[in-house]
């Protein structure tokens, strides 16, 4: 019976003794050296560091070359005070890892280099101004974008012969530039075909530009070989309401006279071929000029009905029609009194077409 009594306690001593033995050994971790531990084969894809805590751990002498964390789930641990500026990854293999759930957007990588990463900033001459690198352009020449091409174009809107005033009229354009900015050069009048063979013609040279969806604008200069006189010109051109094709020009003259033509043209599409064409102008002028036969207000009309048939694509299109003028106001007893006809109205047949 004394032998129990001296021995329980040394039992319970003991005990206790190897009950505090790991705690002790668990305190005393983080000053454990990992340093030349080799944990390349092992397997942390079964460990769970959700809960776990490494905001006081120090790591800048770790070498994590060998390790494959590619299975651990890290989803839960708490970084935001652990110190990894001596640790080395170079030797590790992310290519597993899946950062999709990682959120990153607090990090700064102001101080980050990533001069000698794959990409990075290309040097001055990796590729030269014009992208080609060296390449020739081969018999096309370089190519150039669309909106920077200039192009040109050239219209025939009339060119037909009257019947009954034995006379041909014409109305031609051509335009160089951009959409946005052209230059125009524009020619319309008549030549008799019988007597002293008289040209009457009215030639401008402007600077066309838009104003609007439907409205462009353009001022120039003009020559008028009716009354042998040059002139300021500007006007507008474009679509009113209804498709109708409408442009009013006005011309100030170098002796003071101002003269305003104004015209309205609309195609009435029958098919894809067949065009019907009506077409009104109007002619004014500011002042009398009884050399010239032109008096103050409305001087003239004309009007024309074309049917034409487009063919080659809409860009070659003969017609024929029938044409009418008719002086205006006081223009009508002016004619009268140099024996000219008051009206007139004639067949005519010619062409329109453009390139």
């Amino acid at each position: 019976m004394k032998i129990y009594k001296v021995s329980l306690p040394f039992i319970g001593m003991s005990s206790l003794m190897l009950l505090t033995l790991p705690l002790a050994n668990a305190a005393e971790m983080p000053i454990m050296d990992h340093s030349g531990m080799d944990m390349s084969g092992m397997d942390h894809s079964s460990m769970d560091m959700s809960g776990m805590d490494h905001s006081s751990m120090d790591m800048s002498g770790m070498d994590h070359s060998g390790m494959d964390h590619s299975s651990m789930d890290m989803s839960g641990m708490d970084h935001s005070g652990m110190d990894m500026s001596g640790m080395d990854h170079s030797g590790m293999d992310m290519s597993g890892m899946d950062h999709s759930g990682m959120d990153m957007s607090g990090m700064d990588h102001s101080s980050m280099d990533m001069s000698g990463m794959q990409g990075g900033k290309a040097p001055a001459d990796a590729r030269s101004p014009d992208y080609s690198n060296g390449v020739p352009y081969g018999r096309y020449g370089k190519p150039m974008m669309m909106g920077d091409m200039p192009l040109w174009g050239v219209s025939v809107d009339d060119l037909g012969y009257q019947f009954d005033d034995d006379q041909i009229n014409y109305e031609v354009g051509a335009w160089y530039g951009l959409d946005e900015r052209r230059l125009s050069l524009r020619s319309e009048g008549s030549v008799q075909t019988k007597g002293d063979k008289e040209i009457d013609s009215l030639t401008s040279l402007s600077y066309w530009k838009p104003l609007s969806i439907f409205w462009n604008g353009l001022a120039g200069v003009a020559y008028d070989t009716e009354n042998d006189k040059p002139a300021i010109m500007a006007g507008i051109e474009g679509t009113a309401p209804y498709f109708i094709e409408t442009d009013a020009m006005a011309y100030l003259y170098s002796d003071g006279q101002v003269r305003l033509d104004l015209g309205a043209e609309y195609e009435w599409r029958l098919n894809q071929h067949w065009v019907v064409i009506p077409e009104v102008e109007l002619t004014a002028f500011s002042k009398e000029d009884s050399d010239n036969h032109i008096t103050k207000g409305f001087n003239e009309l004309e009007a024309e009905v074309r049917l034409t048939y487009e063919t080659l694509s809409r860009q070659l299109a003969p017609y024929v029609g029938v044409s009418y003028e008719t002086a205006l106001g006081s223009a009508r007893g002016q004619r009268r009194q140099h024996n000219e006809s008051i009206d007139s109205s004639s067949l005519t047949t010619g062409v329109k077409f453009w390139f």
